[in-house]
Parts: structure tokens; C-alpha cells; sequence
């Protein structure tokens, strides 16, 4: 059986730094999820969750914040977790809101304009994003501060 391969999401541009602060104003966080590496076949998911603020949590909250996250979101399983302040770095798409983006390489991080955002990235599965699990979509979603 032929499987598609959903596009690869094209750049057409990066936010300055400035546009990422009024980007973020009345942001609580941003959730990404995309398709997992094959191989992770119990943990089909990859999640990224951005949360606005510049500042370390403590392991304690760390642990409180991405309970919440799973359970809201009906994850389970979740592995390889890193939870840290990093560099992101957003680009716009032909999608409505910026493209939030971890920052990984050196090179990217030297180019790209960019904030340190608390940033939770794992892998896990969930019946609650189907487009990513069954159609390879990657999404992500703002929430906002009430």
C-alpha cells in the first residue's frame, strides 16, 4: 500500500524579534504536534508545547505543567521529555499564526531572530489529534491569556 506524504510546511518568512514580543502579548502557550519518527511506533506523536515566559521552572512545576498537558489533551505515553528554557525562533506560513520553531542547530540560532521561551518537547500519542496520527499534519495552536 502507497502512504502520501503530507508537504513540507514552506517559510515565507521570519518574524524580527520585536514582532515575536507583540506576537506573544496576552499568549499563555502554543501547542505543536507532528508526526513522530517511524520507528517511535507507541509514540506516533510529537509534541511541542511553548510556554510565554523567560524564565527556569522549577521541577516541581515542570512535573504540574505537563501533567495538565496531558491530561487536557488525552495524552498518554509520553517519552523523551525535555522541558527547558530555548531559543524560538516563529515563521510565517500560508497557515493564520506564525509557525512557532525550535531552535536546535547553532547556525539556526545564530540567523534566526528569536526568544527563550520554556519550551516542553516529547513524544507521546493521543486520540485527540487524528490529522497528525493518521494524515501526517503538523498543527499548532495559541492560546491566550483571559
Amino acid at each position: 500500500m502507497l502512504q502520501s506524504k503530507a508537504p513540507a510546511i514552506k517559510t515565507l518568512q521570519y518574524l524580527t524579534t520585536e514582532e515575536i514580543d507583540e506576537l506573544l502579548q496576552n499568549v499563555e502557550y502554543i501547542i505543536m504536534a507532528a508526526p513522530a519518527p517511524k520507528e517511535a511506533t507507541n509514540t506516533p506523536i510529537h509534541f511541542t508545547i511553548f510556554l510565554n515566559t523567560h524564565e527556569e521552572l522549577p521541577e516541581s512545576i515542570k512535573d504540574a505543567v505537563l501533567e495538565k498537558f496531558l491530561e487536557e489533551n488525552g495524552i498518554k505515553n509520553p517519552t523523551h521529555i525535555m522541558s527547558q528554557l530555548a531559543p524560538v525562533g516563529f515563521a510565517t506560513t500560508v497557515q493564520s499564526t506564525p509557525m512557532p520553531m525550535l531552535l536546535i542547530q547553532p547556525q539556526d540560532i545564530f540567523s534566526i531572530p528569536h526568544t527563550k521561551l520554556h519550551v516542553i518537547d516529547f513524544l507521546a500519542d493521543s486520540d485527540e489529534f487524528d490529522e497528525v496520527k493518521n494524515d501526517s499534519l503538523t498543527g499548532w495552536s495559541y492560546a491566550y491569556e483571559e
